[in-house]
């Protein structure tokens, strides 16, 4: 069993968890966490879109994502049609070819990165196309959505790539127990 964080060990550091660590934490509370959302699929409590609201608000005030970038690192966003769209022109390259340079189709039909880590994440982990960054980039990591019982499997997932994401599971579980 994984300790929980205090609030006073996050105050302290701007990242809580080393983000090549997170795989081996999140493999450590990986069944807790699965019996824990399969609880909140089945109950949907009305509650807990509020708390998760308040995780995020209180999570992303003590950590800062530019010292990590590890979602840009590890893991690729789906490219809408309107995303390869709005990107193409921010490049003045046509639709086409930028699909043809920085894209595949995976195994879902789903337009995806072809390499990782994302080809536009700067060596400071700035990303260069921030303002026109695909949809699911400006949501990650999704923790502050409406009806969030329907994201949980998302949630599971995120939980081994942001460190953010990480903190919210373990004090959602301890502030909000099923």
């Amino acid at each position: 069993m994984v300790s929980l964080i205090t609030d006073t060990q996050i105050l302290k550091n701007s990242l809580v968890i080393d983000p090549q660590k997170l795989p081996e934490k999140a493999a450590q509370v990986a069944q807790d966490n699965a019996k824990y959302f399969k609880k909140v699929k089945a109950r949907k409590p009305k509650q807990l879109d509020t708390v998760m609201s308040k995780l995020h608000v209180e999570t992303f005030k003590k950590i800062d994502c530019l010292s990590c970038a590890n979602c840009c690192k590890t893991t690729g966003p789906l490219f809408l049609p309107s995303d390869i769209k709005r990107i193409s022109k921010r490049l003045n390259i046509k639709s086409s070819d930028f699909e043809d340079k920085y894209l595949r189709v995976d195994e879902d039909n789903d337009r995806v990165l072809k390499q990782l880590p994302c080809s536009f994440l700067g060596a400071d982990n700035h990303c260069l196309i921030y303002e026109d960054r695909p949809k699911a980039c400006r949501e990650f990591p999704h923790t502050d959505r409406k009806k969030f019982h329907q994201i949980s499997d998302i949630t599971k997932k995120n939980v081994a790539v942001c460190p953010a994401v990480f903190e919210m599971v373990e004090r959602l579980k301890t502030e909000f127990p099923l």
